[in-house]
């Protein structure tokens, strides 16, 4: 099939054209651009291959009836005690969902037409994960299903920015389903990275898409998706990606600033802990979701050999406790041989001042980065708590984790759950790091903004924990505020006081994560869906006193 290029706009957008399993014709381009009314700038091209015949079936079949009911009543309003939000809640869940050929196919990120949409009339792969787990919670698994293989279709689309080829397994960062008039027709748009600030693919979206497949498979009991030769080479592609070999002495991901939740400058290159706690976990999905066939072993043993080498590598580097903190402050340098205990030779000098006051006697977490002469102290929410779901954490370890937040309650969680990071950037540093960026200063969005729909995750790690008192907590002050506040994307302030100064109201992820949290509270057997247990053949912790011996 003949590629097709379209030109995208200079601030996003790309225009990527598909449409019942062929490539939308080129003439229609000029028709969608001034849909779209956005000018011509960047030449990006795309080339669909065919598509299996399993994939192009499933969403040709229109149903006659249009939109499935199960979505105006949901179940879960009788599912757990009542509160006032939690209808209002679901009737936007409702609102939110997105339909490709009468099919729900996933949530936009955001219902706020008072601005202007951007990119927040998209469904967002990682944003769809709360509201998958809020469906499923619900009994709606259709449209988790339809999302899962309308992504991996998308998935197939060949990635070319400029002159240049994206890796095969990359997944969307988003899609947008748009109308074409000529044809009368509906027809997809998808954003693999191009579109994005800073123009960088989305390293967690094929994370979370592997996450998410094996919950739909664990909640539904229904392997047959999972094991569809369409869903197993969209693993194994996605793996391929991280898998391969290069030049890397670290078993971590290296990674650009921008390529996860964080998605703008931030300081977040090199090994985050958010995407190294998502790649453990969808390495130990998979696991569990790949056939034992040829291709499928083979996997299954280099994925082995890298979970052995990761849970060592970030239990030992990426963790810092009380005793650890003060083993760095006497650190020496510039040592050389294997026999060295500053391996990446940090220098004790560059511990910042608020970690001494910020580190409890008790408590302790994965720090945001670890590279070669560089350690980034701040905490940063979601990889601690994905580090606790998939077991990255060890049993103690995640004690010590949710010790800390207990401890540093005003700072993490304050007057409106949840600072994504620990501390804010501020003055020099933050002109340095994040290059002067509006959006993202003290205490504002990434830099230290607080996020309702961390809730979910929070609570998630509380009830694993056994402590489901602190989530419980956390989602009675979410309910003194979000409903009346409309549900904002980010609340501003060290405490979380203020609505977010750029923050989008009735953010549907808000939405969904404040579900999540009520229904896992209620019912904890949910957890299972996103919760993996330790796994007792990993190799024992070493701790530094035996293994890093002079």
């Amino acid at each position: 099939m003949c590629p097709l290029r379209i030109n995208g706009s200079p601030n996003g957008n790309v225009k990527t054209l598909e449409s019942a399993g062929t490539i939308f014709e080129a003439e229609d381009s000029d028709i969608l651009l001034r849909i779209m009314e956005r000018p011509r700038a960047i030449n990006v091209s795309f080339e669909e291959r065919p598509s299996n015949e399993l994939l192009s079936n499933h969403f040709e079949c229109l149903s006659p009836h249009g939109r499935r009911s199960g979505f105006n009543s949901p179940r879960s309003y009788t599912s757990f005690e009542a509160h006032a939000m939690v209808g209002e809640a679901w009737e936007n869940m409702k609102r939110s969902i997105v339909y490709y050929r009468r099919q729900p196919v996933g949530t936009v990120a955001a219902m706020d037409h008072s601005v202007e949409e951007l990119n927040y009339d998209q469904v967002f792969v990682r944003d769809f994960v709360p509201s998958a787990l809020a469906f499923l919670m619900n009994g709606e698994e259709e449209v988790v299903k339809n999302f899962l293989l309308k992504t991996l279709h998308l998935q197939s689309w060949e990635k070319m920015i400029d002159q240049f080829k994206l890796g095969e397994g990359v997944m969307p960062a988003s899609f947008k389903v748009i109308h074409n008039p000529v044809r009368n027709r509906e027809i997809l748009i998808a954003d693999f990275g191009e579109s994005a600030i800073g123009r960088v693919a989305p390293v967690d979206s094929g994370f979370w898409w592997i996450i998410l497949l094996r919950a739909y498979t664990r909640h539904t009991g229904d392997s047959s998706l999972a094991e569809m030769p369409e869903c197993q080479r969209g693993m194994r592609l996605i793996l391929t990606l991280c898998l391969s070999e290069a030049f890397d002495t670290f078993p971590t991901l290296l990674c650009a600033d921008g390529c996860c939740m964080i998605d703008r400058r931030m300081g977040v290159y090199g090994y985050p802990i958010e995407i190294q706690a998502l790649f453990f976990m969808a390495l130990r999905c998979a696991l569990l979701l790949l056939k034992q066939d040829q291709e499928g072993k083979e996997f299954i043993e280099r994925i082995v050999k890298r979970l052995h080498a990761l849970s060592f590598h970030m239990r030992n580097y990426f963790w810092l406790d009380l005793k650890q903190l003060n083993d760095i402050y006497r650190y020496k340098t510039e040592e050389y041989s294997h026999t060295a205990v500053n391996k990446f030779n940090v220098m004790p000098d560059s511990l910042p001042d608020w970690v001494f006051d910020f580190m409890p006697t008790r408590g302790g977490y994965f720090i945001g980065n670890v590279s070669p002469a560089r350690m980034d102290f701040r905490w940063f929410c979601l990889g601690n708590c994905v580090a606790i779901l998939s077991s990255l954490a060890t049993p103690e370890q995640a004690s010590a984790i949710m010790d800390l937040i207990e401890s540093r309650w005003d700072e993490l969680v304050g007057e409106m759950p949840l600072k994504i990071c620990y501390p804010a950037l501020e003055s020099h540093e933050w002109r340095i790091v994040t290059g002067c960026d509006p959006k993202n200063t003290r205490w504002s969005y990434h830099n230290g903004g607080s996020w309702p729909v961390l809730l979910w995750l929070l609570t998630a790690a509380c009830i694993k924990t056994g402590r489901p008192q602190i989530a419980r907590r956390a989602i009675e002050l979410a309910e003194n505020r979000l409903s009346k506040d409309h549900w904002p994307e980010y609340y501003d302030g060290k405490t979380g006081r203020y609505i977010g100064k750029q923050a989008r109201k009735f953010q549907t992820w808000s939405i969904s994560g404040y579900l999540v949290a009520k229904m896992m509270l209620e019912d904890p057997s949910h957890l299972g869906m996103i919760s993996l247990e330790e796994d007792k053949q990993m190799k024992p912790l070493m701790k530094r006193s035996t293994s890093w011996t002079c």
